[in-house]
């Protein structure tokens, strides 16, 4: 009898790695290539679907750099419709192609498939294979203000970069779903959808359960700016910073009211971080300061005693010297010279003691 079990049981196991070859076989075949032959198409879909516009997402091969990268599929209903956007959507594209900053996915390339029954735009990007900040929120609850100023100066360093590009770039669907967290502990942003194909598209529909994260203007005509990314940036902050507001595992949609922000606001003990958060959730888009303003709030920007202790005997120690031009030329020579020691903190047993210049 123990003979059989045994038998049926490597049977059994024998059957369930074939079974996962073949999976994996499924998943590495190859089901379509880009024109140039460089990105290779595969049946294993990527979860894309909190991105307006974007219809399927798979995983792909970039046959150059060995790496995983996303494509990505949006399709148009009728092949006249992809024809008269396809101007202002190539100009879009060509200009997202260009962004190249640390804190942004990238986006590689971009083409049109005319000739498939389905007309399509197929694009190309960096593929986050580490989880979401949510994700990671979820199953580490525990929020430290210094980690919180980590991943916030670089969701903001992202939205600095691309509000002062020419024209601005407007993210438009910042959540805590589209910030990834890498390994290194590297915050990225997900790739910019375009608002030409927002509305354009087979299959966009509004996703509920992230309404909270859209400014109170964004439906009105003529009234969406840079603010729009802030308001969002805020509530992303508020999720980072409290438990108050609710993260929702999948399958679990929640409406976050407004009466949910106004009790996590006030759940911030933290004077300067309260108000930080709530000057992004200001309901007047003008009153909203820009990413590179709050970049400077005292919430998030220290500057260190010692530099500041440099700084005013700098100005001190120059404000002796008598001659002016050997004044010049010693605040010449320092700007230059970034090793000049120009004051020191020594802590001694009797205190600390403030050095003077060099």
């Amino acid at each position: 009898m123990s003979s059989e079990k045994d038998t049926e049981e490597v049977k059994a196991k024998k059957e369930t790695d074939q079974e996962n070859d073949r999976d994996s076989e499924s998943d590495d075949e190859v089901l379509e290539e880009s024109p140039c032959g460089r990105w290779q198409k595969r049946s294993e879909e990527v979860q894309q679907h909190e991105v307006p516009g974007i219809d399927q997402a798979f995983l792909a091969m970039d046959t150059e750099e060995g790496v995983e990268v996303v494509w990505n599929e949006v399709q148009f209903s009728e092949k006249k419709r992809l024809n008269a956007k396809q101007e202002e959507i190539k100009l879009v594209f060509d200009n997202l192609i260009n962004l190249e900053h640390a804190n942004i996915a990238k986006l590689h390339k971009y083409w049109f498939d005319n000739i498939s029954a389905n007309p399509r735009i197929i694009f190309i990007t960096e593929h986050m294979s580490s989880g979401s900040l949510k994700n990671f929120l979820l199953k580490a609850p525990k929020r430290s203000i210094r980690t919180w100023k980590r991943w916030t100066t670089q969701i903001l360093s992202a939205l600095s970069y691309l509000h002062a590009c020419e024209p601005p770039i407007l993210h438009g669907n910042l959540t805590l779903d589209m910030i990834f967290l890498q390994h290194n502990g590297l915050i990225k942003i997900s790739s910019v959808a375009p608002d030409a194909i927002h509305n354009h598209v087979r299959t966009c529909t509004k996703q509920l359960k992230n309404m909270h994260y859209i400014a109170p203007e964004y439906m009105i005509p003529n009234q969406v700016t840079s603010a729009v990314d802030i308001y969002s940036f805020g509530i992303c902050a508020l999720g980072m910073i409290t438990k108050m507001l609710p993260l929702t595992g999948d399958g679990k949609d929640i409406t976050v009211t407004d009466e949910m922000i106004k009790k996590a606001v006030e759940s911030i003990e933290d004077p300067q971080l309260r108000e930080f958060v709530e000057v992004c959730l200001n309901k007047d888009p003008t009153q909203r300061p820009s990413a590179r303003q709050l970049l400077f709030h005292p919430a998030l920007f220290e500057i260190h005693a010692l530099k500041l202790v440099a700084a005013h005997s700098f100005v001190q120690y120059l404000s002796k010297i008598p001659n002016e031009n050997i004044r010049e030329e010693l605040q010449q020579s320092l700007r230059i010279e970034s090793s000049s020691v120009i004051a020191e903190i020594k802590h001694t047993g009797n205190g600390i003691d403030i050095g003077s210049p060099r």
